[in-house]
């Protein structure tokens, strides 16, 4: 069965963008027949004290292998000053940069206003090219005035976000049936 992951950028326990990340990657696991996995930056917080991978916890450890082998990436962070947030690219930066040439990545991020929504286009697909990775063609950034009481409440990014969804379906869909030509 492939594995979406996703990993949630936030370094609060509970945020708007944990949130977010948890229903849109319900929605791609139910529409592609795959396994979920979430990956919280703030439950990591303990462990993200380290120099390199040989200084990683098995815990650490675990999220770390369950990015490298998944079949889509969904990233969701806050914005913080015009990026992601600092501990999100320490854990990005022990991840294995072999592993995640070719795999499809689904970016989102959520911010305090409109003058952060280049950060998908200007610091996410960026890093995740250092990887090779294939960043899909529809990014979702959320402003604080489209999402409340737990709902995006735009219209327009109602749409955006259900193209964002059926592209990460497709993308999973077709990784899986390339690792099952791979493994025959």
């Amino acid at each position: 069965m492939p594995e979406i992951v996703a990993i949630v950028g936030s370094p609060a326990l509970h945020s708007r963008t944990r949130n977010l990340v948890m229903e849109i990657q319900g929605r791609i696991a139910s529409e592609a027949s795959a396994a979920a996995r979430l990956i919280d930056i703030a439950e990591l917080m303990p462990h993200l004290v380290v120099r390199s991978r040989e200084e990683t916890s098995a815990i650490l450890e675990g999220a770390l292998q369950a990015v490298e082998r998944a079949d889509l990436l969904l990233i969701g962070t806050p914005v913080y000053k015009g990026s992601y947030t600092g501990l999100f690219k320490h854990f990005i930066d022990l991840v294995d940069y072999k592993s995640l040439a070719g795999v499809p990545v689904a970016l989102l991020a959520m911010g305090g206003s409109d003058r952060h929504a280049l950060v998908i286009d200007h610091q996410l697909r960026p890093l995740f090219g250092f990887f090779n990775a294939q960043t899909l063609p529809t990014g979702v950034f959320v402003s604080e005035h489209s999402y409340s009481d737990g709902r995006i409440n735009d219209p327009v990014l109602q749409n955006r976000i259900s193209t964002f969804v059926r592209e990460s379906v497709d993308a999973v869909k077709i990784r899986a049936a390339m690792r099952r030509l791979e493994a025959a």
